[in-house]
């Protein structure tokens, strides 16, 4: 593991393996980290295949410096572009998980010419919105914009944390109301007993998508984190057929 500054004194951590093109690039949900069972799956993956992988936390995530509570999907996504753009070259395959799906996708439309395939594991674009905001009760909404943070137990442990300027600055990121410029092959995961995020958003954005070579595969008993044996090896067969699509 080692971290690269993002030009203003916060580290952020990655890890690459270097290999042949194209490179899968796994990009992790809120709150979350590369150090993931489907991350560190891709990477055992490309390692296996001869493959160029890069693994990162986004700042306030893992190993990155700065503080979680500054961070918004904008800036993630500039930590994931940052890292993108300095250590590697040539055709990339993003995959993202949860909120790194999100996130994939605006990597896929900042850089159209290296993004060659993507790959959604209960991706949750616009959740910001859609399932926070509008989730939560009036006094929520009042302590959010009265104090600027939210904070409200997890599910998974710890205690979530919300802040107005994740919320505001989601809005300008939102993807699901209009066509979602994005030609690539891409592969959407989700598992239909997902709590955190509804099944039901892998096909709308696979309708919003403008690519046509776009397949959405639903894990029936699949809950959000689809990081059981069975389904990291759904993700890795669906990974190589991605990769097959995009050799050129």
């Amino acid at each position: 593991m080692a971290s690269l500054d993002r030009g203003d004194g916060v580290p952020l951590a990655y890890a690459l393996t270097p290999g042949a093109s194209p490179t899968l690039v796994f990009l992790p949900g809120f709150m979350s980290d590369m150090t993931g069972d489907k991350a560190l799956a891709v990477d055992a993956h490309a390692q296996a295949s001869g493959l160029a992988c890069l693994r990162l936390d986004y700042a306030g995530h893992g190993a990155s410096g700065g503080a979680f509570e500054d961070g918004t999907i904008s800036s993630w996504t500039a930590d994931a572009l940052h890292l993108i753009d300095a250590l590697t070259s040539g055709p990339l395959i993003v995959i993202g998980s949860s909120m790194g799906g999100w996130i994939a996708l605006l990597v896929a439309l900042a850089r159209p010419e290296r993004v060659a395939g993507l790959i959604g594991i209960a991706a949750a674009p616009d959740f910001t919105e859609t399932l926070m905001w509008d989730a939560m009760a009036p006094p929520e909404r009042e302590t959010l914009l009265r104090t600027g943070v939210l904070r409200v137990a997890s599910a998974y442990g710890g205690e979530q944390i919300v802040t107005r300027r994740l919320i505001e600055d989601g809005r300008t990121q939102l993807l699901l109301g209009g066509p979602i410029g994005i030609g690539c092959p891409v592969r959407l995961l989700h598992g239909m007993a997902d709590p955190d995020v509804p099944w039901e958003t892998a096909l709308k954005l696979a309708r919003a998508l403008a690519a046509t070579d776009v397949q959405v595969t639903l894990v029936k008993d699949g809950t959000h984190r689809l990081s059981r044996a069975a389904d990291i090896a759904l993700l890795l067969r669906v990974l190589e057929e991605v990769r097959q699509a995009v050799l050129f």
